[in-house]
């Protein structure tokens, strides 16, 4: 495999974008918003739990700590809004058309289903939740946005990762299993043996939908300004890549799909020893990502999407 981290093939990682709901929202939202909303840059009304929640309320909404994992998320959002109301970001085209995609997943509204259809309710729930992770792990690697938009995009996905397979799990064996990070970073040596992930598919509970609603309004606010139509004679601008750099212990994996319930996957192997399970020095500045080896062999020649090396990644 020799295609860089920021290009794809034809193939969608899971679940090919579906056409964007239209029409206004019909609810608001509830519950507490580990992204805090600024009320002076949408006046979008962002769908939350409309209705009761028969379950109750979750650790989310009783203590404001989220169960999922947005340590990425806060970073990336608060960065992205400085970046935006002090104009160092001028979203170019490819941003707010991903950001405008991104934000028609997060304000659909819920189908109307009567009092009887709890459990549909419930699953709708959970269906628009991973509609947003599908279409943030779309744009993300179709390699097109800008560095800034690529760290705001991952985090979206990382938060919403226990919804990659939830309701409806790709049909195959052989199709993307991500692991959920705890939701807190790990020590560095935790993260370094992966002591932190465990993988979504086998975790017998269910997302924590309460928690992945309460996002809703503080990323709508955020996408709505990156998506906002640029002043009348600007252009896109954006600030310089941030790098980061992080090691982990683990493999990597490439997954195809040649065609459709049909998934490939390969794992990564060093091109200089065929070590596959590190631990690896990833470096990222959402251009590419590069691998070193403990061989002493660095390559950018990996095959690898984002997604595939961000996801599996502790949230830090």
């Amino acid at each position: 495999m020799t295609a860089d981290c920021g290009r794809t093939s034809d193939t969608m990682v899971p679940g090919a974008e579906e056409p964007d709901p239209k029409g206004p929202t019909s609810a608001s939202a509830s519950g507490v918003s580990p992204l805090p909303v600024r009320a002076q840059t949408s006046d979008t009304v962002v769908p939350g739990a409309e209705g009761r929640d028969t379950k109750g309320p979750t650790s989310a909404s009783v203590s404001g700590v989220s169960p999922l994992p947005v340590r990425a998320l806060h970073r990336e959002a608060e960065r992205a809004r400085g970046w935006l109301e002090s104009g160092v970001w001028r979203p170019d085209a490819a941003d707010a058309e991903a950001a405008a995609r991104v934000l028609a997943r997060l304000t659909a509204p819920l189908p109307r289903r009567g009092a009887a259809w709890a459990r549909a309710r419930a699953v709708d729930r959970d269906r628009r939740l991973q509609r947003i992770w599908r279409s943030a792990v779309h744009h993300l690697d179709a390699g097109a946005v800008s560095p800034p938009a690529a760290a705001l995009l991952a985090a979206v996905a990382r938060a919403y990762v226990p919804w990659y397979g939830t309701p409806n799990p790709p049909p195959a064996a052989a199709a993307p299993r991500y692991p959920v990070p705890s939701g807190s970073a790990a020590p560095e040596g935790a993260a370094a043996r992966g002591a932190a992930t465990r993988d979504a598919a086998d975790r017998p509970e269910a997302p924590p939908t309460d928690a992945g609603e309460a996002l809703l309004p503080g990323l709508t606010d955020v996408f709505t300004a990156l998506a906002a139509p640029a002043p009348p004679g600007t252009g896109g601008r954006h600030p310089a890549a941030v790098t980061w750099r992080t090691r982990y212990a683990g493999r990597f994996r490439h997954y195809g799909r040649p065609a459709r319930h049909v998934w490939t996957a390969d794992t990564f192997r060093c091109p200089g020893c065929s070590n596959a399970d590190g631990p690896w020095t990833v470096v990222c500045d959402w251009r590419r990502v590069t691998l070193g080896c403990p061989c002493g062999l660095t390559t950018d020649r990996h095959g690898l999407t984002f997604s595939e090396v961000f996801l599996v990644l502790p949230d830090a």
